[in-house]
């Protein structure tokens, strides 16, 4: 009986730890691509998982949304999808919506710029990589990928299956007729936006994106 006890416990505590580790999907080739910086408050760990934590650690990905808690040593816990707010996910990689802290608030994942119409908010490319920024009123920015100083970023197993949409459009005319410069609008390489590149976009309408789309 103590045999079958233990055994029974055994298998408990396996099935629990399976589905902890499938819960979060960060960092899925172990490398360290689960930290994000805050200038005001350090790094900020998206795979942060201590058993004995008062909350669950660690992030997931999901087609609508992120959630989890998240980690930053000099704030604390971060909630992802707080009953109220939360960090949304449009399916094809742009994040919004708010995410909360205790000792920081509300932290915006896809902040306006005033005067500046260029998209800072936070994204997941085709490679699950996070970029941008998100921005906490009483803390400051928050980046998620850079090289320099020291190289570090937040990856997720999660990948988009996108399509070219409404937004897609709306972010091309922001391109529309601009020259001698690298713009994603830019689908033939020709260094500038024209009629040409917009039917390279018609082609691809609700069509399955190719690798590296440069609209996503």
């Amino acid at each position: 009986m103590r045999l079958k006890n233990t055994l029974a416990v055994a298998g408990l505590l396996i099935l629990l730890s399976a589905s902890v580790s499938l819960a979060e999907n960060i960092d899925p080739n172990d490398d360290g691509s689960q930290y994000a910086y805050g200038e005001n408050i350090g790094w900020i760990n998206f795979e942060y998982l201590l058993p004995d934590a008062i909350q669950p650690g660690g992030a997931t990905v999901t087609d609508y949304n992120l959630t989890g808690f998240i980690w930053a040593e000099n704030v604390g816990w971060i909630n992802l999808d707080p009953n109220f707010g939360g960090v949304t996910n449009d399916g094809t990689g742009f994040l919004s919506g708010y995410a909360w802290g205790e000792n920081v608030g509300w932290i915006n994942f896809n902040p306006p710029v005033p005067g500046d119409t260029n998209h800072y908010g936070v994204t997941i490319d085709q490679e699950g990589n996070f970029d941008g920024w998100a921005w906490g009123q009483n803390i400051g920015w928050i980046h998620f990928r850079s090289d320099t100083p020291v190289a570090y970023k937040v990856q997720t197993s999660w990948k988009t299956s996108c399509t070219v949409s409404f937004d897609d459009l709306g972010r091309f005319v922001d391109y529309w007729l601009r020259t001698e410069g690298e713009f994603p609008g830019d689908l033939d390489g020709d260094g500038k936006v024209d009629f040409l590149d917009y039917s390279a976009l018609a082609d691809l309408w609700l069509g399955l994106c190719p690798p590296g789309w440069p609209l996503k």
